[in-house]
């Protein structure tokens, strides 16, 4: 008979952890909100590098003749013609080329000039798969399309956590979701990385990611109000984050070992995106723990608005995690 070995799991974190995170709480809201107006700064003075989908501009679907494309020696070829800034990347396939045209002086029949122009100097070892243009009213709508969406995305968000749990923790859910996309867009104006639609869909899917672990770590702060009444708060919101802690760390490890290997094995037309994630899965992590749980203690987040544990006092904790006793609870 074939024995099964009984294996148990591995704990990554001791069960009774109890690492001090209140302890840093005014250098890292702090640091935060400085992280914050400095990418405010960066947004307003240096901009953003926008991509073809936010100021125009033509897309050249290339495919060589035979072999592999070669992209170095297709931006040699294409930067002595005059069109202002041209980006080549890799697209699908080895043999395929993706092209990017700045909007061109002289409106959309300028533009196809350009395209055709990159056409005809390309004639002898690539044929024109697909062309893309758009537009300077169309790209300028997109912009704000974009901005509508994040925007509505955090709104959504917060009053979704607000009907959940209470104000104050709808506050520090909006301050960290706030903090998380200000940081990644300031990261992309300090960097000049290209800013298109990608990176939008980015900075969704980083506020949804960030609210999902913000919600955890939240649905055990307000149980943990309800089991400890007399717990003090610095001490009960160190509690309820070391609880959630090795789910926090593996769900972004994990996470993060994806994006790790779609930045670097994904190719040129994800790697913004790659890029947006990773650095937004890393910063969302640390704003559920460092900024919207001591958001809580500076607002003083009341205990009477959690109710009580059902079948438990309310002044007869189950447990008592400094000193491990177990108290019998009363039974209503």
């Amino acid at each position: 008979m074939f024995l099964v070995p009984d294996f148990k799991g591995y704990d990554f974190f001791p069960h009774g952890l109890r690492l001090n995170f209140m302890k840093w709480r005014d250098v890292c809201v702090g640091g935060s909100l400085l992280a914050i107006v400095v990418s405010l700064g960066l947004i307003f003075t240096l901009g953003f590098n926008y991509g073809v989908d936010f100021k125009g501009g033509s897309m050249i679907e290339m495919q060589a003749k035979s072999g592999t494309a070669d992209i170095g020696a297709l931006r040699e070829k294409l930067g002595t013609l005059g069109l202002g800034d041209v980006q080549i990347q890799e697209f699908g396939r080895p043999s395929d080329a993706l092209i990017r045209l700045e909007q061109q002086p002289g409106g959309e029949e300028a533009q196809q000039v350009a395209a055709n122009k990159v056409k005809e100097a390309l004639a002898d070892g690539y044929d024109e798969r697909r062309r893309e243009v758009v537009g300077p009213a169309v790209s300028s709508e997109l912009r704000m399309t974009g901005t509508y969406a994040v925007l509505a995305a955090i709104l959504a968000i917060v009053a979704y956590v607000w009907f959940r749990f209470e104000w104050q923790f709808a506050l520090g859910t909006i301050i960290a979701l706030s903090h998380d996309v200000l940081v990644t867009a300031g990261i992309f104006s300090f960097f000049q990385l290209d800013f298109d639609l990608s990176t939008v869909a980015a900075l969704l899917t980083i506020l949804g990611y960030s609210v999902n672990d913000t919600v955890v770590v939240s649905d055990r702060i307000r149980e943990n109000l309800r089991k400890y009444k007399k717990m003090e708060i610095n001490e009960l919101l160190n509690l309820s984050i070391n609880e959630t802690l090795s789910r926090t760390i593996l769900t972004g490890v994990t996470t993060i070992a994806v994006l790790v290997a779609l930045y670097f094995l994904g190719g040129e037309v994800i790697r913004n995106f790659t890029f947006a994630m990773l650095f937004g899965v890393l910063i969302g992590t640390y704003s559920s723990i460092f900024i919207a749980a001591p958001v809580l203690d500076y607002l003083g987040v009341r205990r009477d608005t959690v109710g009580s544990t059902p079948g438990v006092s309310a002044d007869a904790p189950a447990e008592s995690p400094a000193t491990g006793v177990k108290k019998t609870p009363v039974v209503r």
